[in-house]
């Protein structure tokens, strides 16, 4: 027959002391995945924006702009239609803590818009895009026959 007993105080606090010293050692481990998670968001929704535009030029044989603003990105037609609302088709917002940054490496300008086009042939002008946040940051470069982005850095937090 085996002798059974409870629980003193004793070790029911450092169970729960224990138990507590763990979840405390597991949250800043949570926070980084999930920085991540919203990071590679990011990366994500931009790149849907990029096929979407390269799509859109392809089979409509119409130009498309990616276009930034303070509020946000939009990908517009580089001219509206008459009969068109003159509506972006998509948008990625822009909060407070977001820094995005488009480096057109084979403009012939210096200070060029704040626009990246995709002609009529689904050609687009090759491009660097930056991408900061509390998140993280991460750099990608679109090629010109493609619209492909290759990563170039990519650091969450």
């Amino acid at each position: 027959m085996r002798h059974q007993r409870g629980f003193t105080l004793v070790e029911i606090v450092i169970a729960i002391f224990i138990l507590l010293l763990l979840v405390l050692l597991a949250v800043p481990s949570l926070n980084g995945v999930l920085a991540d998670k919203r990071l590679h968001r990011s990366l994500d929704r931009f790149n849907d924006l990029v096929r979407q535009a390269h799509e859109r030029s392809l089979a409509e044989h119409r130009a498309y702009l990616i276009v930034w603003n303070d509020t946000f990105i939009s990908l517009q037609p580089a001219a509206f239609l008459k009969t068109e609302e003159h509506q972006p088709i998509d948008t990625i917002p822009i909060t407070r803590h977001d820094r995005w940054g488009l480096e057109l490496p084979a403009a012939l300008m210096k200070k060029v818009p704040a626009e990246w086009i995709f002609w009529e042939s689904g050609v687009c002008e090759p491009a660097r895009i930056r991408f900061a946040s509390n998140d993280g940051s991460w750099t990608a470069e679109y090629s010109a026959l493609s619209g492909l982005g290759e990563l170039i850095t990519y650091a969450s937090r």
